[in-house]
Formats: C-alpha cells, sequence, structure tokens
C-alpha cells in the first residue's frame, strides 16, 4: 500500500470474468471514437435490461457493473486489461466475450479499422486463432447481414456456401 492510497476515493477493483465482460464490451464500443446506437443497444442487450415507463435501461445490478467498467475503462489502458483479465477467464468465458465484441462490432454494418485492430488484439490477447475464430465469425456475420433476405445472389446464398461447424467444440 502507497503512502498516498488511503486518500484514493476509488481503490480499484478486482477483475472478475463478469468484469472483463462488461469492460470489453465497453473497449469495443469506443474503440472508433463514437458510440453507436446499435452497439449501445447490444451493450444493453447482454448486460440485460429492464424497461421503466417505456425507457430501457440497465437493471440495477448489472448497472453496478457497467458503472465499474466504465471506471476502469477509464483508468485503464486496454494492454492492461487484456493482461489483467486473459489469465482469469476460461476458454468458454473468453469465447463469449469474443462473440459478443464480434456480434457488437458487426451490428452497425460497417466495420471501422479501429474496431478490427481492437477486436484482433483482444483475439491475440485472449490466446484465440484466426483459425480457431473463424466459424463463430461467420455465424455472426450471417446474423447481422440480413440483405440475405433481400438479395438472392448474395455469396452467402450460393449453393455451395457453408459455415464449418466442426472447428466450434
Amino acid at each position: 500500500m502507497g503512502l498516498f492510497d488511503l486518500f484514493r476515493g476509488d481503490k480499484g477493483e478486482t477483475m472478475t470474468p463478469h468484469l472483463a465482460f462488461a469492460v470489453s464490451m465497453i473497449y469495443m464500443m469506443a474503440a472508433d471514437g463514437e458510440f453507436q446506437n446499435e452497439e449501445v443497444g447490444h451493450l444493453l442487450s447482454v448486460l440485460g435490461g429492464e424497461s421503466e415507463n417505456g425507457v430501457i435501461s440497465v437493471g440495477y445490478n448489472n448497472r453496478q457493473l457497467l458503472d465499474k467498467a466504465f471506471k476502469y475503462a477509464q483508468k485503464n489502458s486496454v494492454q492492461d486489461f487484456v493482461q489483467q483479465a486473459a489469465p482469469i477467464l476460461t476458454d468458454a468465458q473468453k469465447i463469449c466475450i469474443l462473440t459478443n465484441l464480434a456480434d457488437s462490432l458487426l451490428s452497425d454494418g460497417k466495420i471501422h479499422p479501429a474496431e478490427q485492430r481492437m477486436f484482433d488484439y483482444m483475439l491475440a490477447g485472449f490466446s484465440v486463432s484466426e483459425q480457431i475464430f473463424r466459424p463463430y465469425f461467420q455465424v455472426l456475420a450471417i446474423k447481422n447481414d440480413r440483405s440475405v433476405f433481400t438479395n438472392q445472389s448474395h455469396p452467402y446464398n450460393s449453393p455451395g456456401h457453408s459455415v464449418d461447424l466442426t472447428k466450434m467444440n
């Protein structure tokens, strides 16, 4: 404990898998310098929202988590985050975070280069190869590309298109 730690109001938070999930979403949303409505909606949906007077907001328990996550993200670099989070996450938690990050970055229909760099950094930081993650990404890309319904010549609609799901277990 440092000499001046007694005077700091926020002593910091211990990294937990749930906090890592929320923090990672914030870093991804902020990667391109702006919070898109689709990204905020995705964050609310994955953290769990509640409706009050026609307004959807984060539920009380998850509001506390979100507050901690924003404080953490403001005070710590993404590099520090990955160093703290990666060792405490199980493989399932890493895949859960990465699929939600990919879903978030695909949610507004365009991938900003800064978002792609952020995603690639987290993928590497969590020791998940592109080859391992590719099937998950393909599923999410199809999920978020609703033009498959309106464009019959879309590449995903071609007779030979498939996603190799055998690598997902």
